[in-house]
């Protein structure tokens, strides 16, 4: 018994002494930095809310045929996206629906409502539709609720509670041969619904061209759904990163403003530091789809090198987007912008199709829940591994394109309003995720989450610079929950 009681004595008192260092420690750093540490709490999954509007469609025709939304691919049979005056739409575009079915091709999860707004079409006569849910990716479907008889001749709006705990998705099934209209399709839950939002920046393919590189081309136009120059919702609001100029003098920190994004490009890398932009709904209309017209920046100084469309050909390393095209569908300059070679770094594949694709669906969900982003992306260091060669690959094309060890990112998130900088404060949400530039990096972008703090450590720039010091003590020492 005397030897438990001193074993005891002992436990105690290193558990004592651990924690005597640990508070020494504390005080320490506090004298370097007077802000305290934001304390950890319980990780609560944010709510949701996503919209379906239709507008991004195009469908003219019954026959039955998938199409790709805002939302994700639906199959629409002997249904069509109509935009006459006899179709009851909010917005410019609904669905209209014979005698067949609407049926979503994704699932979502976390789900708590279903909101559908519906009418009759033009003068036709009262007809019914049924709201049908599978819980097994759309193998077998059973009916939500009743029947629904449609009698109005202006939209209206029905709610579904949902009571399945997984992955969903839903048809809806039209009874009868009168037309009636869908509208604004809303799923309000809570934590990550899942939901690619936008085509992936993937789809049809980063892979490298081949052949002859592709006419290049120079800044593009802004047009008036470019971001605007200054102010709430410009491209740099919330800071400079790195003090980038737009003289030729800086070679390796050469800022361009491509109105749709801006940028700091390295001249000596070939690819971007960092590229900056802001996104709100605004900016993912789906006016233009993907326009996949990869070309050179002819706006560099005379001097530099251009990087081609096919200088990342045979290399394993895909044209990774900064600003992604789903970033940029609200008109064709918009998305071309995109497809500049100085908006690409050579990219992983399964770093950019999938760890990058899922985040950047992710942040454009939040957008359609009522938000808008402040976005930095970013790189640092040499050498990632692609998809032909399991070994650090430091440049391609000859030695004139360096390959990014990491790539980051920074997402400010804000409610939809004005006055942006000074709403930002210590409660304010900002995502920072950190990746290896490897192909056999996990795909779950969760993974990889990290503060903002970290990333200017590594990269020794100041990110969000055009925020108060105290403010930035605070958000950015937040590592983020994910949800």
């Amino acid at each position: 018994m005397k030897n438990l009681r001193f074993n005891y004595r002992n436990v105690f008192f290193c558990a004592f002494l651990m924690l005597t260092l640990s508070a020494c420690s504390k005080k320490d750093d506090m004298k370097l930095d007077d802000t305290p540490d934001p304390v950890d709490t319980p990780s609560v999954p944010k709510p949701y809310s996503i919209t379906e509007d239709f507008d991004a469609g195009t469908k003219g025709a019954y026959a039955v045929d998938s199409v790709q939304l805002l939302t994700g691919k639906w199959t629409l049979s002997d249904a069509l996206i109509g935009n006459l005056a006899a179709d009851a739409k909010n917005g410019t575009k609904s669905i209209r629906l014979r005698n067949g079915y609407v049926a979503m091709n994704f699932d979502v999860a976390g789900l708590k409502t279903l909101y559908i707004k519906h009418a009759k079409y033009g003068t036709d006569a009262t007809s019914t539709w049924q709201l049908l849910m599978s819980a097994d990716g759309g193998k077998t479907y059973t009916q939500v609720g009743a029947d629904i008889s449609e009698t109005s001749t202006t939209l209206v709006t029905d709610s579904f509670s949902v009571a399945a705990t997984g992955k969903v998705r839903f048809q809806i099934k039209k009874i009868g041969t009168t037309r009636i209209n869908l509208d604004d399709i809303t799923f309000k839950g809570t934590g990550d619904p899942g939901v690619t939002v936008g085509a992936p920046d993937t789809e049809p393919g980063d892979s490298p061209g081949t052949g002859t590189a592709t006419p290049g081309r120079g800044t593009p136009i802004a047009g008036p759904d470019a971001p605007s120059a200054t102010g709430d919702n410009s491209n740099l609001l919330m800071g400079n990163p790195s003090n980038a100029e737009s003289a030729a003098i800086m070679a390796d920190n050469y800022l361009i403003d491509q109105h749709y994004y801006t940028e700091s490009y390295s001249m000596s890398q070939g690819h971007p530091k960092w590229v900056s932009w802001h996104l709100d709904a605004s900016n993912i209309t789906g006016v233009a789809s993907r326009q996949d017209n990869f070309a050179s920046f002819t706006g560099l100084p005379n001097s530099w090198y251009q990087v081609q469309s096919t200088s990342y050909s045979g290399s394993g390393f895909d044209r990774g987007h900064n600003c992604p095209s789903a970033d940029r569908t609200s008109s064709v300059e918009a998305n071309s912008s995109t497809f500049l070679m100085t908006n690409m770094i050579p990219q992983a594949p399964n770093n950019n199709q999938k760890s990058w694709a899922s985040f950047e669906s992710y942040l454009r969900t939040l957008v359609l829940s009522g938000n808008e982003i402040y976005i930095i992306m970013g790189t640092y260091g040499t050498g990632g591994v692609g998809s032909v060669s399991t070994t650090v690959t430091r440049t391609i094309n000859d030695g004139k394109v360096n390959v990014p060890a990491n790539v980051w990112k920074v997402a400010v998130v804000l409610p939809v309003g004005n006055g942006d900088i000074s709403r930002v404060s210590s409660a304010t949400r900002v995502i920072a995720i950190n990746t290896p530039n490897m192909n056999s990096i996990d795909a779950d972008w969760h993974k990889y989450i990290v503060t903002t703090r970290d990333i200017e450590t590594a990269t020794g720039y100041n990110i969000l610079s055009s925020l108060p010091q105290n403010v930035q003590d605070v958000i950015e020492k937040v590592k983020d929950s994910g949800n």
